[in-house]
């Protein structure tokens, strides 16, 4: 494949704490020779773990890039043994217009992976992070959130391995981390679009979150997200000292299987629930009505659980559309 067309402004090898941008070619009647400034940080110190952090792979998910840009500016070169990259606005169209997707080229950067160094914006991002980060780096905490239209109990997650060494390091992050709950995906069989997938392709060990949501930025999320963050870069070894003294909480380990543990709007409308997040529900139980605005005499669609399980997600607009996701469940893993 091609080389990046992306280039850096500041040196990875270099020792100390740089800022800078990556620079993205974005030729428009507006700007012909012009760049989209993606911000990067690099702190380095000797020879030691390689961590990459991210956040705004979806730009309207912010508990992600308030925790990493305070991180940003708390971490100093002689805290670090080893190096730490953030990008806290990974899809930077995307975080500066507040959406999930890319105002520019319409791309989802969690669905772009592995990239194309000739395509557009989203999926020149995809390649570099891929083909250019992940390879000169150890472990991937990729820190996401329900956006705009999500909400979640705040979670942290890993994909299920066959490979049991991998799965019992990727574990052991979920236990770093202590959010209330924590949740191991099965993936389906050849989704490899996201930055998960393009890490298992570099063999670098990943762990990913879901924290909160609705647009918002509550205070209690981001303090799990903040104490979560500092025990992950303790539990690897890539900091001297730890930032939190907060101990890691239990955490519920949960799974979250096929397409049963997901539930999705009938019809157009609007939502009324009849569950809440946290809800232990059973297979066939009511989880709401979709009512219809246009013809308010007509009977709701009823929508039921596939399966038993707990709520962990819930959609935020009442406003629904047909094959929106309304809910989705996990299990308890052991």
């Amino acid at each position: 494949m091609s080389r990046s067309r992306i280039s850096a402004d500041i040196d990875f090898d270099k020792e100390g704490k740089q800022h800078g941008f990556l620079r993205l070619p974005h030729s428009v009647h507006e700007s012909a020779y012009g760049w989209i400034p993606i911000p990067i940080t690099s702190i380095k110190n000797g020879a030691g773990p390689r961590v990459l952090l991210v956040s705004g792979n979806h730009g309207d998910e912010y508990e992600g890039q308030v925790t990493l840009m305070k991180l940003t500016r708390r971490l100093r070169a002689e805290d670090v043994k080893g190096r730490i990259l953030i990008l806290s606005a990974a899809n930077f169209p995307a975080a500066m217009a507040g959406r999930r997707t890319s105002p520019i080229d319409g791309g989802n950067l969690n669905r772009s992976f592995p990239g194309d160094p000739n395509g557009q914006p989203t999926a020149m991002i995809a390649h570099y992070i891929e083909h250019v980060l992940l390879p000169q780096t150890d472990f991937v905490f990729d820190l996401h959130s329900g956006g705009s239209s999500l909400q979640y109990i705040p979670s942290a997650l890993i994909r299920r391995y066959e490979d049991k060494e991998r799965m019992a390091k990727s574990r052991a992050f979920l236990e770093a981390f202590g959010a209330p709950i924590a949740y191991i995906v099965d993936v389906p069989q050849g989704e490899d679009r996201t930055l998960t997938g393009g890490a298992e392709r570099q063999n670098v060990l990943h762990m990913g979150t879901e924290l909160g949501g609705s647009g918002t930025v509550q205070p209690a999320v981001l303090r799990i997200a903040e104490s979560g963050v500092a025990r992950l870069l303790h539990h690897v070894g890539v900091i001297r000292e730890k930032l939190t003294q907060e101990p890691a909480p239990k955490t519920r380990v949960l799974r979250v299987g096929g397409p049963d543990y997901y539930l999705y709007a009938p019809d157009s409308g609007l939502f009324e629930p009849h569950v809440d997040l946290g809800a232990e529900v059973k297979a066939g139980q009511s989880a709401g009505l979709v009512h219809f605005p246009d013809t308010p005499w007509r009977d709701p669609s009823p929508v039921a659980f596939a399966r038993a399980g707990l709520v962990i997600c819930k959609r935020i607009p009442g406003k629904t559309q047909r094959g929106d996701c309304l809910f989705h469940l996990g299990t308890d893993w052991d």
